[in-house]
């Protein structure tokens, strides 16, 4: 493998490595921006909830302070003015204290003594009336005007003058009126210091957060229309004035009160962004493990592209190393034949004897030196910086000699092959040796994996743009399970025990390679038990 492709497969490993990571760092680049806004969204309207929550408060806060208020002089003395209109004439009117007993719990009542007197006819009488103890304007609500004692007329009067009195309450009672004005003025006019309580503001903010999917931790400040922090006498640990303003994240403290100038709550949470990151912790550390197994398998794939080069050199090195030491010594038993064979070394007699021997070394050193060729030829398309030569070639030619020098070597007795052409002559632009090894090799093996007299057939066709050549026999053919293998190096088919076909797996190969260089195509159709077929389509340019 080239110096170049190494580097270019680790430049296209680092793209592959940075790209997947920018792809890994948009995704949780977007999950974290949709999580910010869904905070921030969440925030807002947690804001909102505690401006509509803390507005509730004060009010609830401000006006209970006026049903609360202690008017028990006040509402004997409406007792008095209203008993004054129940009865018809009254000398003397006086309130007492009581307390009775309802079901067990112990209640407070009055009781109004009236005391009537009729100078005409010199007649006095005297009326007891129990009415309910009001003490705070909220207890008229829930206070039982029904009289615990006394007779029908007593109890009637008793549930009269209570209405009586609850009526007077909201229709005559001018210090009500005169309280609810003076909070109005003092929530509109009053400064927010006055206004605002920090304290109570923020233990609404801490019970609503329980129950929030929000950080725990939050600090909050309050902003006068000026947007300046306000300056609270008393506050909590978590008010912060140093808290920055943001126009967008704000919210009006008390957003009912048009009145007055607007006075403006912002929450700040410290621990926003860890928030979020806890949030995505399923994406990044899907993302790491996608990452880090990406690297590693690249890491071992680099490694092993590393050691399938050092491998292949050594091969090389070792196949150019073994193919030059075995030339040697076929070289040499060569020129050992040719000496023997010589009349002066041996006589005519005794050459007789040895003759059969000599002639069995000769053919296994040419098939020794044919095996150790292929060998090199196979090395040396291995290493693909072959340059392909474009030389014009005959395929008809070169065919005919192929085919004349298998039927000599193998004989006519045991091989017949068929030569059929449509022209004279078909042009092609390849290496002159590579294709008659090609042809050679297909043809070695059509007579080879024939049982019996091998019968091929060699037929060569020709269009304006491409030269047909097919090989037939009628062999033992080929499984289907090894169709798609025949052409992978150094693979034979099984045949079991059986070996008397020699070879190493390198012809198919080395035909391949050769049809891949120059971009031919190369096909082969196979019955098993009937024989094979090799269509190679050769481009003539």
């Amino acid at each position: 493998m080239k110096k170049t492709r190494i580097n270019l497969v680790v430049v296209l490993l680092a793209l592959s490595i940075i790209s997947l990571v920018a792809v890994q760092w948009y995704q949780l680049a977007s999950t974290y921006n949709r999580k910010e806004k869904e905070l921030r969204e969440d925030i807002i309207t947690f804001q909102d909830k505690i401006s509509f929550r803390h507005e509730k408060a004060e009010d609830y806060r401000r006006y209970m302070n006026i049903v609360n208020h202690d008017f028990s002089v006040h509402y004997k003395d409406i007792l008095k003015s209203e008993f004054k209109n129940l009865v018809s004439t009254q000398e003397n009117i006086t309130i007492s204290d009581t307390i009775l007993f309802n079901n067990g719990v112990k209640e407070d009542y009055l009781v109004i003594h009236g005391r009537t007197y009729d100078s005409i006819t010199g007649l006095s009488a005297e009326q007891h009336v129990l009415a309910k103890d009001y003490r705070e304007i909220r207890d008229v609500f829930k206070g039982d005007s029904k009289a615990l004692s006394g007779s029908a007329d007593s109890s009637r009067l008793s549930v009269e003058l209570n209405q009586k009195v609850v009526q007077q309450i909201f229709k005559k009672a001018q210090y009500i009126n005169e309280m609810m004005v003076q909070a109005f003025k003092d929530n509109v006019i009053d400064t927010p210091q006055k206004k605002i309580d920090p304290v109570f503001l923020d233990s609404i903010i801490a019970f609503e957060i329980r129950n929030e999917h929000l950080p725990k931790n939050y600090s909050f400040c309050i902003y006068t229309a000026n947007q300046e922090a306000v300056v609270f006498p008393v506050v909590s640990e978590n008010y912060n004035k140093s808290i920055p303003f943001n126009s967008q994240s704000k919210v009006i403290l008390f957003p009912n009160n048009t009145f007055s100038n607007p006075v403006y709550l912002q929450i700040h949470f410290p621990d926003k962004n860890a928030f979020i990151l806890k949030e995505m912790t399923l994406p990044i550390v899907g993302s790491i493990i996608v990452v880090v197994l990406v690297l590693i398998a690249f890491y071992f794939m680099f490694k092993t592209i590393i050691e399938q080069k050092r491998l292949s050199e050594l091969k090389g090195g070792f196949i150019s190393n073994m193919t030059h030491e075995f030339n040697t010594p076929i070289a040499t038993i060569a020129l050992a034949c040719e000496a023997i064979e010589d009349d002066d070394l041996l006589p005519s007699k005794e050459k007789k004897k040895f003759l059969p021997f000599i002639d069995m070394i000769r053919q296994e050193n040419q098939r020794l030196e044919v095996l150790v060729e292929s060998i090199l030829q196979s090395s040396l398309l291995e290493k693909q910086n072959i340059q392909w030569g474009k030389d014009p070639v005959d395929v008809i030619g070169i065919t005919q000699q192929v085919v004349d020098n298998a039927l000599f070597r193998v004989g006519k007795d045991l091989c017949e092959i068929e030569l059929l052409v449509e022209q004279k002559e078909a042009i092609v632009h390849c290496d002159k040796l590579h294709f008659r090894n090609l042809i050679s090799n297909l043809i070695e093996n059509a007579i080879k994996y024939s049982n019996g007299i091998a019968i091929v057939r060699v037929e060569i066709k020709q269009n304006e743009d491409n030269v047909v050549l097919s090989i037939s026999d009628k062999g033992i053919g080929i499984k289907k399970e090894h169709l798609n293998k025949i052409f992978d190096k150094l693979y034979r088919i099984p045949t079991g025990d059986l070996h008397n076909v020699k070879g190493f797996g390198l012809g198919l190969n080395y035909v391949k390679r050769i049809c891949d260089g120059y971009n031919w195509n190369i096909n082969v159709k196979s019955v098993f038990g009937k024989g094979t077929t090799f269509v190679v389509t050769m481009k003539k340019q």
